[in-house]
Order: C-alpha cells, then sequence, then structure tokens
C-alpha cells in the first residue's frame, strides 16, 4: 500500500513549497528511503490558489517550448502562465527539482495539485 502525504501550500512561497514537495515525491522522508527504489508515496497538494508568489520574479522568468520545427521556439512569462493556472508554475518549479533519472516521470505522475480545500 502506497503511503499518502497531503501538504497545505496556503500563505507559502513558491520555491520553498516546491522543494518541500519534490522531497516528499522522493520518499526522503520515509526510513526505507532508497534513491532507486520504485516504491514511491503518492502526494497531493492543497490551496494551490493561495501560494505567495513574487510578482517581479515571475515577470522575469520566461519558459520555452520547441516544437522542432524551424521558427518552433515558444517563450511564455511565468506571470502569463501562473494567471490561467498557478498549478503548471508550481509543476515546473517541482519538475527541475526532482533527480534528472527514469524514476522522474513516475515521481511527477504520483503528484496531485488541487485548487482550494
Amino acid at each position: 500500500m502506497k503511503q499518502e502525504i497531503i501538504i497545505n501550500a496556503a500563505g507559502k512561497k513558491l520555491g520553498r513549497i516546491a522543494s518541500q514537495i519534490a522531497s516528499a515525491l522522493r520518499g526522503k522522508k520515509r526510513a526505507d528511503f532508497l534513491p532507486y527504489s520504485k516504491n514511491l508515496p503518492k502526494v497531493s497538494v492543497k490551496n494551490i490558489d493561495e501560494i505567495d508568489f513574487s510578482e517581479k520574479k515571475l515577470k522575469a522568468k520566461k519558459f520555452k517550448k520547441y516544437s522542432g520545427y524551424p521558427g518552433g521556439l515558444k517563450r511564455r512569462s511565468a506571470w502569463t502562465l501562473a494567471v490561467s493556472d498557478k498549478r503548471e508554475v508550481l509543476r515546473h518549479a517541482i519538475n527541475g527539482m526532482l533527480p534528472k533519472n527514469k524514476l522522474r516521470k513516475i515521481m511527477l505522475k504520483n503528484l496531485t495539485l488541487r485548487h482550494g480545500e
């Protein structure tokens, strides 16, 4: 049976909550932690709408997406993304804090981000 961790993000800074979630997704708080284990906990984060974003930093941060075609590079500021959906900004921050290996996709599947509650 998988362990489930519930984190309340209300009133916390983006980077602080993202590092806490990344650590929980890896299972580092467990007594039987192994860096290569696939028995990872499920993490659900609530109150995403109440995360404390720094407006100046979000306007400076740019996200890139490349389609693979010439001229297919699209840039979007984190601020425009946060206005439409704050979950994507948080997911991007968590993604950057996880290890760059085959387990990253599995860890992100165990993450659920919820508005409110």
